[in-house]
């Protein structure tokens, strides 16, 4: 199966997600899943909206924002934050953590299953846990590599 039938088959498969969520396929929907399968990095909205825009080049900021944030109610899309950083989407639905780093806020997808089975905390709180999602903060080799330079030259 070619790269364009994967993408194909996965946007037709989070099209069904949404159909069985009650909401319907709009051309707008459909393009902002698209540019999330075809993205293999975390996606601000902005990016998912300078990718939309090549193909759909009227479409607002607005309704991109509105669309990421529907899809992330009913739970095809996850939105992934960390401090003094923007939003980042992804579609991918298996159980994986990330790498993020603080030089140029690169995120990696980390996948580990020992952390996948955790005790979790707040049993006898009241909180209900529903998912969770670890997040490694540090450097990247680039950018450890830039500041390991940068301490020799100086």
């Amino acid at each position: 199966m070619s790269q364009a039938d994967r993408t194909a088959a996965k946007v037709e498969q989070l099209e069904r997600n949404c159909h069985q969520h009650g909401l319907p396929m709009t051309a707008q929907r459909r393009e902002v899943l698209q540019a999330l399968v075809l993205r293999l990095d975390h996606p601000t909205a902005d990016q998912v909206l300078d990718d939309v825009r090549k193909r759909l080049p009227e479409i607002s900021r607005a309704t991109v924002f509105r669309v990421l944030e529907t899809l992330v109610r009913i739970g095809i899309v996850r939105k992934v934050c960390h401090p003094g950083s923007a939003a980042r989407y992804e579609v991918e639905g298996r159980r994986h953590h990330h790498l993020v780093c603080t030089g140029c806020e690169k995120m990696i997808d980390l996948e580990d299953p020992t952390l996948d089975h955790l005790s979790l905390p707040g049993v006898g709180s009241g909180f209900h846990i529903q998912d969770y999602s670890i997040q490694f903060v540090g450097l990247c080799t680039t950018c450890a590599r830039k500041q390991k330079g940068h301490v020799r030259s100086s």
